[in-house]
């Protein structure tokens, strides 16, 4: 069994718009997006960077195009609207200002699409979790007062997506997926409230599987989604990313492509290429295999896979 994550970077500027450029069928991005798709052949497929509308049509015609059965999303954090100042800048109704970044609800949200049945009705969502109730919080402060405003992280909630238990009734026997989208540990200041946001987003995960917040899969699963940090280079805490690559739970295959083990290609030098998407199984599984889908550049696919996202599809193979 093939479980990937893939940042498709598929949001647009406002709503609908992803809907249209679907249903229109002449979009670049988005074919080039469904050939990594094809290509990397996942039963189960974790996205980000994916615009969620209420109707769920657009994810429905996503699906069917990519010939995934199974889909599912909920709302997102991102484009929130909160009514508060939330980035300090003294201003409002800004896409920082809402509870994930985004010009709009549901701009750049998350989605899983999967050959076998998603059991939706016990799906465990923690995108409701306040900041301030996460356990031992790394909250931001200015001169040892809340940064930006005590409204305002009162009314924060924890994830800049999602965090979604998923689980999947696979042939080899039910499992969960866990997957989620951080907040950049960036585009913030001295306070590093991005930076501490970002932390917090990807500890929740040790603290799901301790018995600390919500509650912990009973059997196998497998972590998939865009942590937004590299363990070694380019900014943030890095030790929310080495705490969880090192969980005894879990397993780091460390896959690789022809960039290593990089799985973005931002702009050089600075933030550069890193490693900021993962797939992670419980040790549950036997790991068959693993990969970056980041051909060559003398690879055929190459130039379509760079034309679908600057982030790399992440795959990994499993065996029970």
């Amino acid at each position: 069994m093939r479980i990937a994550t893939y940042n498709t970077e598929l949001q647009r500027d406002g709503p609908g718009l992803f809907l249209r450029d679907l249903a229109r069928g002449e979009d670049d991005q988005i074919a080039a997006v469904l050939a990594v798709v094809a290509a990397a052949d996942a039963d189960v497929l974790a996205l980000q960077g994916m615009d969620y509308d209420l109707t769920g049509e657009a994810l429905q015609l996503f699906a069917q195009s990519a010939g995934y059965p199974h889909f599912f999303a909920l709302r997102p954090n991102t484009g929130m609207p909160t009514g508060l100042d939330m980035d300090g800048d003294g201003r409002r109704g800004g896409p920082r200002d809402a509870q994930g970044y985004g010009r709009f609800s549901g701009q750049g949200g998350m989605a899983v699409l999967s050959r076998f049945p998603i059991d939706a009705n016990n799906v465990q969502d923690l995108s409701a979790l306040l900041w301030v109730d996460v356990p031992g919080a790394t909250l931001p402060t200015v001169d040892s007062k809340a940064f930006p405003s005590v409204d305002a992280l009162a009314a924060q909630r924890l994830s800049n997506s999602g965090h979604w238990v998923v689980p999947i009734e696979a042939p080899g026997g039910r499992f969960d997926l866990m997957t989620f989208h951080a907040t950049p540990p960036v585009f913030d200041g001295p306070e590093d409230r991005n930076g501490k946001h970002n932390f917090d987003e990807i500890r929740l995960w040790s603290q799901v599987l301790a018995g600390e917040v919500g509650t912990p899969p009973p059997g196998p699963f497998v972590i998939a989604g865009d942590a937004n940090l590299d363990p070694v280079d380019g900014e943030g805490i890095k030790a929310a990313i080495t705490n969880l690559l090192t969980l005894p739970a879990l397993q780091d295959t460390i896959p690789q492509g022809a960039a290593g083990t990089d799985t973005v290609d931002w702009q050089d030098p600075v933030p550069g290429d890193l490693r900021v998407d993962y797939v992670l199984p419980s040790t549950h599984w036997r790991v068959v295999d693993s990969g970056v889908l980041w051909p060559a550049h003398d690879d055929p696919m190459a130039s379509t896979v760079a034309m679908a996202s600057r982030h790399r599809l992440v795959w990994v193979d499993l065996s029970n």
